[in-house]
């Protein structure tokens, strides 16, 4: 299969899973807070594990990824102040203010731009690699869908309707993947800026936005074994994998 055409495939699963995440709105209760923390807790562990296996990838121009590294933090927490979403919190389950609503999807979306440059990237550095990071980011994509979706169910969603918007969101994350796949193939000199790039958009979403919000849903013992429970996971299977 062409290259690009893998890239596509791979990004857009790993997007359409976070429909998934709209499966407990079948339950008529809501999901219990702490349940909420897990999840957020799992996709942190999924992200530092994605963090984790592209700083392994990087070969030669420590400087360039270092560079990169920083350059994905600021990016990341400029659009966030730029946009107003810095400071917003992810667990109020029960907002029905229509801003609020608005903001976390764009939170969402910002997240899934910044794993798509991971997976492109990824992609550049091997197609394997790139699709065991695809399936990460996906699975990751799931718990996350999950804390969006009963955010939507405040707002009165329905189930469908919450699992299109949370798909949705991840749209950025596929066409970021393709792009950034033909600009890195195209310039191989960008290689090292990238991956610090991916590897520091994807730490700064996790230690400043997952993170915090799980230790208000579900305290900070549980949500440290959880995440480095998952992280462990995903760094033996990197290692299994080779």
């Amino acid at each position: 299969m062409e290259p690009t055409l893998v890239v596509l495939l791979y990004s857009s699963l790993a997007a359409a899973v976070a429909g998934l995440g709209a499966l407990p709105l079948l339950r008529r209760e809501r999901v219990p807070t702490r349940w909420v923390g897990w999840a957020n807790a799992t996709a942190a562990g999924l992200m530092l594990g994605a963090a984790w296996a592209l700083a392994s990838a990087v070969d030669g121009a420590p400087l360039a990824s270092a560079v990169g590294a920083l350059v994905g933090v600021l990016y990341s927490a400029w659009t966030h102040r730029v946009l107003g979403t810095e400071d917003l919190e992810l667990n109020r389950l029960s907002e029905i203010d229509a801003v609020y609503g608005y903001q976390i999807l764009l939170v969402n979306t910002l997240h899934s731009a910044s794993e798509g440059v991971a997976i492109g990237v990824a992609m550049a550095v091997h197609l394997p690699f790139g699709a065991f990071l695809a399936v990460a980011i996906g699975v990751h994509n799931i718990p996350e869908a999950v804390v969006l979706c009963e955010v939507l169910r405040g707002r009165g969603l329905r189930p469908g309707q919450a699992a299109g918007l949370a798909v949705a969101t991840n749209l950025s994350q596929v066409l970021l993947s393709v792009v950034v796949f033909a600009v890195v193939g195209a310039a191989p000199a960008m290689l090292p800026g990238a991956l610090g790039f991916a590897v520091g958009a994807l730490i700064y979403l996790v230690l400043v936005e997952l993170l915090p919000e799980s230790y208000r849903e579900a305290g900070p013992t549980t949500i440290a074994i959880v995440t480095t429970v998952v992280m462990g996971v995903v760094v033996l299977l990197r290692g299994a994998l080779g």
